[in-house]
C-alpha cells in the first residue's frame, strides 16, 4: 500500500515471486469511470473508491478460499479503506511503502501512467493515513531498494504474520 509512484507494483510483483504467490495490481480493477476521472486530473473520492476496494477485497478473499493467497498492490490510503478490506479478508496483512513527498514527486517525473497523472500526488499525500501500530502490517521506507524492501517484507511476514502458503 502507499501513494502513487512509491513502487507498489514493482515491489508487489517481486514480493509475489519471493513468496511463490500470484501478483495482482489493484489498478487493473478500477472502473472505466474512475480511470477517466483520474486521467482528467481529478482525485477519486470515497464514493469512487469503495466499490473498487470492495472488488479488490472479494478478489483476495476468493483467492484465499481457493488456497491461493496472492499479493495485491493497492493504495489503501485511509484507515477506513483498510478496515473495509479487513472486514472481508480478516487475515489481510499490509506492507506500506512510505517516504518523502519530494522523492515520490521526483520519481513520477520518470513515469508515464496510463491514467494517474503526477498532478494527483498532492491529493494522495493529503488522504494518506499511515499504517497504525494496531494494524497488521509493516511500514518500509521506499528509499530502500526494491529487493531490500522485499527482503524486509518477507522477514516481517515470516515472523509476524500468519503462515504463508506457497504456490507449487
Amino acid at each position: 500500500m502507499g501513494v502513487q509512484g512509491c513502487g507498489k507494483s514493482t515491489v508487489g510483483q517481486r514480493l509475489g515471486d519471493a513468496l511463490g504467490m500470484r501478483f495482482a495490481d489493484g489498478d487493473d480493477l478500477h472502473s472505466a469511470e474512475a480511470r477517466a476521472k483520474m486521467a482528467a486530473g481529478h482525485p477519486l473520492i470515497d464514493a469512487d473508491r469503495i466499490p473498487w476496494l470492495t472488488l479488490i477485497a472479494h478478489t483476495i478473499a476468493e483467492s484465499v478460499a481457493n488456497g491461493e493467497p496472492n499479493v495485491v498492490a493497492c493504495s489503501a490510503l485511509k484507515r477506513s479503506y483498510r478496515d473495509l478490506l479487513r472486514s472481508i479478508v480478516p487475515t489481510l496483512v499490509f506492507v506500506e511503502l512510505f517516504g518523502d513527498q519530494a522523492l515520490v514527486a521526483e520519481r513520477l517525473t520518470h513515469r508515464n501512467h496510463e491514467y494517474m497523472p503526477a498532478a494527483l500526488i498532492d491529493s494522495q499525500f493529503a488522504a494518506l493515513q499511515p499504517l497504525a501500530a494496531d494494524e497488521a502490517g509493516v511500514r518500509i521506507n521506499l528509499t530502500n531498494t526494491p529487493d531490500d524492501i522485499v527482503g524486509l517484507a518477507v522477514e516481517f511476514l515470516q515472523y509476524h504474520a500468519a503462515p504463508v502458503t506457497r504456490r507449487t
